[in-house]
C-alpha cells in the first residue's frame, strides 16, 4: 500500500516538474527578448566613447599648458569641451536607457544631449567669427576688445545652450501629448523645428564669414606676390590651400549635421526609427572629426601632446606656431 502511494505521488510529481521547467524557460526567453539591444544604440556609444577620448585629450592638454590661453585656443577648448559633454552624454543615454528605465531620467539625458551639441554647433560659429576678425582686423586683434568679444562669445554660446537643453526638462516636452512627439521622443515638433531653423541660421552665417575669409586670403596672398614684383607658384598653392581647407571644414560641419537637421524638420514620429538614427550618428561624426580638425592639427598642441605622452620635448623635431588667422 505505501509502495503504491509512493509510485502515485511520484507519477504526480513528475508533470509539476515539467511544468516548472517550461515556466522558467518562458522567463528566461522573456528575460533576453526585454534587454535585446538595439545596434543602432551600440553605435552610438561607440561613436561616443571616440568622441570623449578625443577631446578629453585636447581638454587636458589646453587646460594644462599655461602658454594656450590665447582667444583661438580658448574657443577651441570650449568646442573640445562642448564634444566632450555630448560623448558623455551619448554613453549615459545608452546606459540609462538599458539600465534604468524612466521619463524623468530621459528628460535630462535628452536635453543634457541638446545642450551638448547646441554648444558644439555654436563654438564653430565663434571659432569662424574669431578668424574672420582676425584677418579683417589683424592690426587690432590682440587688443582688450578681442578678450571682451572672446568672453561676450563664449556666454552667449553656453547660455543659449544651457537654456535649450533645459527646455525639455522645465516642461516643452511630448510626455502629455503623444501627438506631438517629434522623431526624437520625448522633444515636440516645434523644438525639434527651432532647434533645425538655429542650425540653419548658424550654417549659413558660417558659410557666409568662411566665404569672406576666403576673399581676404585670396587677397592677401596676391598683395604679397605683387609685393614681390611677379606671382610665384607658391601664391596659387597658399591660396588653394587655403580655399580648400576651408571647404573641408564647412564640407564636413554640413555634412555631418545638414541629412539630421532636414529630417527633423520633415520627419515625423510614425516613421521608422532607422531613419532618426541613420541621420543621428553621422551628426555626432562631426564631433569626432572636430579635434583633428581644428585641435590635433595645429603645432602648438602637436608639442604640447608630445610633452604630456612623452614627458620630454625633442629639439630636433620642428613645429611651427600658427598664427590665429591660419585657416
Amino acid at each position: 500500500m505505501n509502495e503504491s502511494l509512493n509510485d502515485s505521488d511520484t507519477s504526480f510529481s513528475q508533470p509539476w516538474i515539467q511544468n516548472s521547467d517550461v515556466n522558467a524557460s518562458l522567463e528566461l526567453s522573456a528575460f533576453f527578448s526585454v534587454f535585446t539591444i538595439n545596434p543602432w544604440d551600440i553605435m552610438l556609444c561607440i561613436s561616443g566613447t571616440i568622441i570623449a577620448c578625443e577631446n578629453a585629450i585636447v581638454v587636458a592638454i589646453i587646460f594644462y599648458t599655461p602658454t594656450l590661453r590665447t582667444p583661438m585656443f580658448v574657443l577651441i577648448g570650449s568646442l573640445a569641451t562642448a564634444d566632450l559633454l555630448a560623448g558623455f552624454g551619448l554613453i549615459l543615454n545608452f546606459v540609462f536607457q538599458y539600465v534604468i528605465q524612466s521619463e524623468t531620467i530621459n528628460l535630462v539625458t535628452v536635453g543634457f544631449l541638446v545642450a551638448s551639441f547646441t554648444a558644439s554647433v555654436s563654438s564653430l560659429l565663434a571659432i569662424t567669427v574669431d578668424r574672420y576678425l582676425s584677418l579683417y582686423n589683424a592690426l587690432t586683434y590682440s587688443s582688450e576688445k578681442t578678450i571682451l568679444w572672446l568672453h561676450l562669445m563664449l556666454v552667449v554660446t553656453w547660455g543659449v545652450s544651457i537654456s535649450l537643453g533645459l527646455l525639455p526638462v522645465l516642461g516643452w516636452n511630448c510626455l502629455d501629448d503623444i501627438s506631438t512627439c517629434s522623431i526624437v521622443r520625448p522633444l515636440t515638433k516645434s523644438n525639434v523645428t527651432l532647434l533645425s531653423t538655429s542650425f540653419f541660421f548658424i550654417f549659413i552665417l558660417m558659410l557666409h564669414l568662411y566665404i569672406k575669409i576666403c576673399k581676404i586670403v585670396c587677397r592677401h596672398a596676391h598683395q604679397i606676390a605683387l609685393q614681390q614684383h611677379f606671382l610665384t607658384a607658391s601664391h596659387y598653392v597658399a591660396t588653394k590651400k587655403g580655399v580648400s581647407t576651408l571647404a573641408i571644414i564647412l564640407g564636413t560641419f554640413g555634412a555631418s549635421w545638414l541629412p539630421f537637421a532636414i529630417y527633423c524638420v520633415v520627419g515625423d514620429q510614425e516613421y521608422p526609427s532607422v531613419y532618426t538614427y541613420a541621420t543621428l550618428l553621422p551628426a555626432t561624426y562631426n564631433s569626432m572629426i572636430n579635434p583633428i580638425i581644428y585641435a590635433y592639427r595645429n603645432q602648438e598642441i602637436q608639442r604640447s601632446m608630445w610633452v604630456l605622452f612623452c614627458g620630454c620635448f625633442q629639439s630636433k623635431v620642428s613645429f611651427r606656431s600658427r598664427s590665429p588667422s591660419d585657416v
